[in-house]
């Protein structure tokens, strides 16, 4: 094999050239995770995703995903984009699609739906995240506030305190005052990397996800994203956070019965705007779906020489 097909995909838009980029290799049989690691790297996207055929033939595929850097458990947009671009095709490793798509990854295994506009075409995907609401440690405002380049005083901290936030990949969250605010922030990579030793098992990799409720609707959200330490400065769409920020959300609003629908808009200040869709369904006290959606549009194909 010299050659590998590649196809890639804006996530969470229905613009061409707006959302997250991702790109798709589709039939990655015969590449080692050093090739899969070399071609993440080359195309400097936040995530690239791999398919493999899956080890039960009960679900649709394997999908592994990769930053620049390393192979990562579960991401938002890789899972809807990569969803999106197998629903198109006429079989999946001879298995016939259908609207309900099941990945096998690291974190888990991963339930997606495709979406499909009234000819049958497919648009978008939704995906239910691999694992339920995790929490780590709390961070000190004026931790976030130095990987940020902001005060410490533009942290809010009524509604929980910045914290470590999981559905299947581990990210900092923290709210700040005002859209201003979040405008100029600004990631310092020595901040993250002190940040990470403290915060992050084992490694420096430490995502700060930082975010802004309008007060007219406190379920629309806008957000960035930055993990320098990971080669991505910024991230336009960012799903596997939005999910667990708004799971610890809903999970705050007390013991009822509850199903919310939240929109994070993000990449605004990159050009990029996203528009994440989310849906959370809680009993009790207890969060027990979370579901990440968006539209997608194809944008490029070709092959990789190896």
């Amino acid at each position: 094999m010299d050659r590998i097909a590649y196809v890639t995909v804006d996530v969470f838009t229905t613009e061409r050239f707006c959302g997250n980029q991702l790109a798709v290799i589709h039939d990655a049989r015969g590449l080692s995770d050093a090739q899969m690691l070399q071609i993440a790297s080359e195309f400097r996207y936040s995530e690239t995703t791999f398919v493999l055929p899956p080890e039960d033939p009960a679900n649709d595929a394997c999908v592994r995903i990769f930053t620049p850097t390393m192979e990562i458990p579960f991401a938002g947009h890789p899972n809807v984009g990569t969803a999106f671009i197998l629903g198109g095709q006429p079989d999946i490793f001879g298995k016939p699609p259908s609207d309900v798509l099941r990945f096998e990854e690291k974190a888990g295994i991963v339930e997606t739906v495709l979406r499909r506009d009234d000819e049958g075409r497919v648009t978008g995907a939704g995906i239910f995240a691999p694992q339920s609401l995790s929490l780590g440690p709390q961070i000190d405002p004026e931790i976030i506030a130095g990987c940020a380049s902001i005060g410490a005083e533009s942290i809010l901290t009524q509604t929980h305190a910045p914290i470590i936030a999981s559905i299947g990949l581990p990210f900092a969250v923290a709210e700040l005052a005002d859209l201003e605010t979040l405008a100029h922030t600004c990631p310092n990579t020595a901040a993250f990397a002190a940040a990470g030793r403290q915060f992050s098992a084992g490694d420096d990799q430490f995502s700060l996800f930082l975010y802004v409720r309008q007060p007219a609707n406190p379920w629309a959200i806008r957000a960035r994203m930055f993990a320098p330490l990971d080669n991505v400065i910024e991230d336009p769409a960012t799903g596997s956070a939005s999910g667990a920020l708004a799971a610890l959300l809903v999970s705050k609003e007390g013991e009822d019965d509850q199903t919310t629908a939240i929109t994070i808009e993000q990449g605004v200040e990159m050009g990029r705007r996203s528009l994440i869709e989310l849906n959370v369904r809680k009993s009790g006290a207890r969060v027990e779906s979370i579901e990440i959606a968006g539209h997608c549009i194809a944008v490029m194909r070709g092959s990789i020489s190896l």
